[in-house]
């Protein structure tokens, strides 16, 4: 489906290298099929030599001859860039967006073309194959589009499908997610050296942890309350840690932090639809 397909990254940065690297690893295309366009130098540079990609600092020069073009830029930034790719872009382009908070009509707008736009909100595990993708269809874009979509970020972990009016919800939970975890597993850090655990083995303790109890709930089936209480007996170490998390917040604050990211999102959308 895409070993034929020539794909332009504007904005090989993080988030865009990784989705390079994932793409390579899994074979989807070979490296001269791959557009990969920054402004460093120095960092494509250092994209060549590690995947054999086409390297370019001129946007429209990267996205000429693609079949993909998949914009992931910041979104302070992204008016900017997708207005100068609106000369260069074809409407036969599938365009696919990691821009968070900038919906498909007004990147159809900036872009000036009634072609196919999915977007899509992938998370910073992507670099290590577990990131959690979500992508919807927008203006002009079929199934086969969000086809082509899912066998690209399934290259770096697990795809939902999800419609575009979830996107800002999208954000503030598995976008954003991964902030939370680490502030998490960072203050399981501390405790553990507060009470005399060396900090390396802390952090190897805290971070495996963590691993397995979501590697867990994925594969059990099970709901995280019923694995909770398959693990937590009558006076024991759980339940009173337990108790001291429920009397700080501990789960009103992250459903605090969820929605206040989704309405940050909700925010960039409006600003930058006007």
């Amino acid at each position: 489906m895409l070993s034929s397909k020539t794909i332009a990254v504007i904005g090989a940065g993080h988030m865009g290298s990784a989705l390079i690297g994932g793409i390579l690893r899994a074979k989807l295309v070979s490296p001269g099929r791959i557009h990969a366009a920054r402004r460093s130098e120095t960092a494509l540079a250092e994209l060549h030599k590690r995947w054999g990609v086409k390297t370019f600092t001129d946007n429209a020069k990267a996205i000429h001859g693609a079949d993909i073009v998949i914009l992931s830029v910041k979104p302070q930034v992204a008016a900017a860039v997708v207005r100068g790719l609106a000369p260069a872009v074809q409407p036969s382009q599938l365009v696919i967006s990691l821009m968070a908070g900038i919906t498909t009509d007004t990147i159809s707008k900036l872009l000036q073309v009634s072609g196919p736009v999915v977007r899509a909100m992938p998370k910073t595990p992507a670099p290590v194959d577990a990131g959690a993708t979500a992508v919807a269809a927008g203006a002009g874009a079929g199934e086969r589009h969000l086809a082509l979509a899912e066998r690209i970020f399934g290259s770096v972990g697990t795809v939902a499908v999800v419609p575009e009016s979830a996107m800002d919800a999208v954000t503030g939970l598995s976008g954003t997610g991964p902030v939370y975890i680490f502030m998490l597993i960072e203050a399981m850090i501390d405790g553990g050296v507060k009470m005399g655990l060396p900090r390396a083995t802390a952090a190897k303790l805290a971070a495996q942890t963590v691993f397995g109890a979501a590697k867990l709930v994925m594969e059990s089936g099970k709901h995280p309350a019923i694995l909770r209480d398959e693990v937590t007996t009558p006076g024991g170490t759980a339940i009173n840690a337990i108790h001291e998390l429920e009397s700080k917040g501990l789960r009103s604050v992250l459903i605090d932090a969820i929605v206040t990211a989704t309405r940050r999102s909700e925010e960039l959308s409006r600003i930058l639809a006007g």
